[in-house]
């Protein structure tokens, strides 16, 4: 069957995760120039976090480019799921800087280690927060509308990114206003904690996907349902109906049950009805149906036929 999939805009992904990556790379240097001068630990902390951001963003830019690839010889089921590779691969990286935070900060506590310089971490803070606000958002909507694994990883980073910057710059406040300088590593530690949270969500996104997991309740309801209401165009029902998700793409295939003095070619233009409101429905999705006839022996009149079978059941 002739490979067939709503065209994804890779080049818009490609820009957005561009976009990402300049950003990512100006917050860094800022984050870690103003640590290195205020020798706050809580802001080298998130320098380390938006470095993993950058990270992250390279990533997705070179993951979204090879999953837009047509499929090929060595890859004919296409290149979707390196998204949900390079997703993975984020979430270790994460989990692993959050245990370095931790020991630095830990570090730092012992030591009794002082913050100087408060105002210019308080606005490189307030800074990031803002541009990491921007950025995230464009690239979950940019995420949601072409079904990216690898954009949606990148902005759960920014929008982690924001809420530690938030932490950062209200502990940096509060130094500044008590003089309370243990804050700092324990803050720090808040932000580990936030991360390593935001790795384990992650993780669970992009990993499940290599398994060949089904698509969601939501989706698994709209294929039933557009299923169901073709059986008033000469649909008998459905079975071995199975799912899987692969980056931005569904792979649906399934049995349809249809009289059986239809001919091949209404079967064929049958089939592609139920194709094509899928498709309408679930943008992204590769469908490949296979017809058969009712098997009842004992029914003489095939057309109109009220013995509607219907299973999603993988049943023999």
């Amino acid at each position: 069957m002739k490979y067939l999939v709503n065209k994804i805009a890779p080049d818009e992904k490609s820009k957005i995760a561009l976009l990402s990556i300049v950003s990512n790379t100006t917050l860094v240097a800022l984050k870690l120039a103003a640590g290195i001068v205020t020798g706050s630990v809580s802001i080298v902390s998130e320098a380390i976090h938006s470095g993993l951001d950058l990270l992250a963003a390279i990533i997705a830019f070179v993951s979204v480019r090879v999953s837009g690839r047509p499929p090929d010889q060595k890859h004919q089921y296409g290149h979707g799921k390196f998204e949900n590779l390079s997703g993975t691969i984020e979430a270790i990286l994460i989990f692993i800087a959050a245990v370095w935070i931790i020991i630095e900060a830990y570090d730092k506590l012992i030591n009794k280690a002082k913050v100087e310089t408060l105002a210019l971490g308080i606005i490189v803070m307030g800074v990031s927060a803002l541009v990491n606000t921007i950025i995230s958002a464009i690239l979950m909507k940019t995420a949601k509308k072409t079904r990216s694994v690898a954009l949606e990883a990148d902005a759960m980073h920014l929008r982690t990114d924001v809420y530690t910057s938030v932490g950062v710059l209200a502990g940096l406040a509060a130094i500044q206003l008590t003089g309370i300088q243990i804050l700092d590593p324990i803050i720090a530690i808040g932000v580990a904690v936030l991360i390593i949270k935001a790795a384990y969500d992650l993780t669970a996104k992009a990993f499940r996907p290599l398994l060949d997991i089904a698509v969601g309740k939501d989706e698994a309801g709209i294929i039933n349902e557009v299923l169901q209401s073709m059986v008033e165009t000469n649909l008998l029902g459905y079975h071995k109906l199975r799912t899987r998700q692969s980056g931005p793409e569904r792979h649906l295939d399934m049995h349809l049950v249809v009289p059986r003095d239809m001919t091949v070619k209404e079967a064929h233009d049958l089939a592609h009805r139920v194709e094509d409101q899928l498709k309408t429905r679930l943008p992204h999705s590769i469908i490949l149906i296979h017809t058969e006839p009712c098997v009842d022996s004992d029914c003489s009149v095939c057309r109109g036929c009220e013995k509607k079978q219907f299973s999603n059941q993988d049943d023999n």
